[in-house]
Formats: structure tokens, C-alpha cells, sequence
């Protein structure tokens, strides 16, 4: 197990390396000059000089790369004598717009996505799992039919309109609950959760379709094997039979979707859900660092994003061993 997982920590390395490289190339690939996009509209060709010099933009490609690379490990400077920013480990740049360290505003915009990721996601995957492993026990029958059902309006629906839905009765109608915005769960916990109810709620309804399928067909494809009507043949009782042998070992595709899903739901994916609820997240600071042409941001976000699918995927190959007892970890 100890040797498994240090060559996937060690693939992982390689993955984001990747991924580092080819996004600070991009980056660099784009039309607009990142120097000008910093010095504003009005900016005179001396300042625009200054700029590119205290940000090392004067320097080549692969010079800046490098630099880029030893702020992720050591931190990096920004500026010139008479204003430096110190950037620490690990340096994702400094945004044009805020002057502050990319890392620091991903920071503190990141607990709203973990309440939002987290939260949603342990919600769709225990009542999809349930609907589906019901559906598949009662196949043919009005519960099979009604998990089916809700499935396809959660595919039909798209998340702008349930939320907005949501937002209309259950604040501006009803008044059940309070306005749109994320509350800090260490300032106020009751806040915090009422805040997240609709939100959540939104996300569990789009992504409990798709659990809810696919645990459907992996548990009649699972009770069309040999050892389950052998397992039924014995005598077992049928919660045995369903959850201990059956819902085992269908549950290794599921547990692949979930952790790309946390991973990427943690990392800011959720950007139309915290735009409709007004939650500030790195999913809106991701849109607008695009409107605002604030490259150090854009680049800093889609490596952070990268960053949790990553981790997601390798936790997810550990997790197959321990669900699985058929998985080897070799």
C-alpha cells in the first residue's frame, strides 16, 4: 500500500507539472500583452517598461517559467525598490487588479467552495446510491419507475433555473429562508447552514440524476452475476445480499465519478450555483478575473481547480481497495 501510493503521489507530481507547464505557456500564448493589462488603459511606454521589469515580463519564456516554477517551492518578489510585494510559497503571481498575492485571495474564497462542495456532495451520493440501489431492487415496479423519473427532470433541468426557482420560493414568496450568501460557519453556524440549504439543494438535484442511473444499471448488472444467485441460493437475507455483496461491488464506477466530482466541485466548479446564490467563491473569482483580464488569477485558479481533480483521482484509487476486496493494489 505504502509503495502504491507513493507512485501515484509521484504520477500526481507529474500530472500537475504537466499541467502547470501547458497552462503558464497558454497564458503567455494569449494576444494581450500581460504587462498592459496591468498598467490600465491610460499607461504611458515608460510605466508599461516598469511594469514588465518588476514583474520579470522582459525576460524570456522560459526564464519566466523557471521563475514561475522556484515561487511555487520558495516564493517570489514582485516590484521594484520602492514598492515590493513579497509573494510566499507556493507563488501563484500576484493579481493585476488587487495587488495581492493570487494564493491569499484563493485562500480566503476557498472555505465557501469546501461548505458548498463538501456539503452537496455527501448529499447526492447517499440519496443517489439509496434511489438507485432502491430502483434496482424494486426494477419494474412504481419505485424503479419514480427513481427513473426524478432522474430524467434532474438531466432536463439545468442548475440557473433551479436555483433561481428555489431563490423565489423559499425567500422572496415564502420568506422560509434568508437572502443568498455565504456566512462563515465559525461566525455563525445557523447562518452558515440555512445560507447552503438552497445551494446544496440546487447541486443535489442535478447530480442526484446521473448517481441515481448510474447505480441503477451497475446493481442489475452486478445482480445478473453468478455469486449473487448464489448468495440468494444460500439463504442470505436479502439486505446481505444487496448491500454487502451487490452494492460492493457495484460501487467502484460510482466512487470514480464522485471523487472527479468533489475534486472538482471543491475547486470551483460550481461557478453558475455561486453566481445565482451570490456566494463568493473561486468559481466567481475565476469569471471574473476573466472579465477583468486578470491573467495572474485566471492561471492561479485553473491550477488550484487542477490541483483537487488531482487528489481526488488518487484518493479515489486508494478507496478502491478498501471498497472493493476484488482490487489489488499491486
Amino acid at each position: 500500500m505504502f509503495r502504491y501510493l507513493i507512485r501515484r503521489l509521484l504520477a500526481a507530481a507529474l500530472i500537475m507539472l504537466v499541467i502547470t507547464t501547458i497552462t503558464f505557456f497558454i497564458f503567455f500564448a494569449l494576444p494581450s500583452d500581460p504587462a498592459l493589462l496591468a498598467c490600465g488603459k491610460t499607461c504611458s511606454p515608460s510605466r508599461l517598461a516598469e511594469i514588465k521589469h518588476s514583474l520579470g515580463l522582459d525576460q524570456s519564456y522560459l526564464t519566466q517559467y523557471w521563475e514561475f516554477l522556484k515561487g511555487l517551492f520558495a516564493g517570489r518578489d514582485f516590484g521594484d525598490q520602492s514598492v515590493r510585494i513579497h509573494c510566499g510559497a507556493p507563488c501563484l503571481g500576484v493579481s493585476f487588479q488587487t495587488d495581492t498575492p493570487v494564493l491569499t485571495t484563493l485562500l480566503s474564497d476557498f472555505p465557501a467552495d469546501l461548505s458548498l462542495g463538501l456539503g452537496a456532495a455527501v448529499a447526492f451520493l447517499v440519496l443517489g446510491v439509496g434511489l438507485g440501489t432502491v430502483a434496482a431492487v424494486r426494477r419494474g415496479r412504481a419505485a424503479d419507475k419514480a427513481a427513473v423519473g426524478l432522474a430524467l427532470f434532474g438531466v432536463s433541468v439545468q442548475i440557473y433555473f433551479i436555483g433561481l426557482l428555489l431563490l423565489y420560493l423559499f425567500v422572496d414568496k415564502f420568506q422560509i429562508l434568508p437572502t443568498s450568501g455565504y456566512t462563515s460557519i465559525t461566525e455563525d453556524p445557523a447562518g452558515w447552514f440555512k445560507g447552503l440549504i438552497l445551494p446544496w439543494t440546487t447541486l443535489v438535484i442535478v447530480y442526484l440524476a446521473m448517481y441515481t442511473r448510474l447505480t441503477r444499471s451497475s446493481m442489475l448488472e452486478v445482480f445478473a452475476e453468478d455469486y449473487m444467485r448464489t448468495a440468494r441460493a444460500k439463504g442470505l437475507p436479502a439486505a446481505t445480499v444487496v448491500l454487502k455483496h451487490g452494492l460492493r461491488a457495484a460501487i467502484t464506477p460510482i466512487i470514480t465519478i464522485f471523487g472527479m466530482d468533489v475534486g472538482s466541485l471543491i475547486g470551483g466548479s460550481a461557478v453558475i450555483t455561486e453566481s445565482v446564490f451570490g456566494i463568493n467563491g473561486i468559481g466567481k473569482l475565476a469569471v471574473d478575473s476573466v472579465q477583468n483580464s486578470d491573467l495572474p488569477v485566471i492561471l492561479g485558479t485553473t491550477l488550484f481547480a487542477a490541483t483537487f481533480v488531482v487528489l481526488a483521482n488518487v484518493v479515489v484509487d486508494l478507496v478502491y481497495g478498501l471498497v472493493d476486496p476484488r482490487v489489488r493494489l499491486a
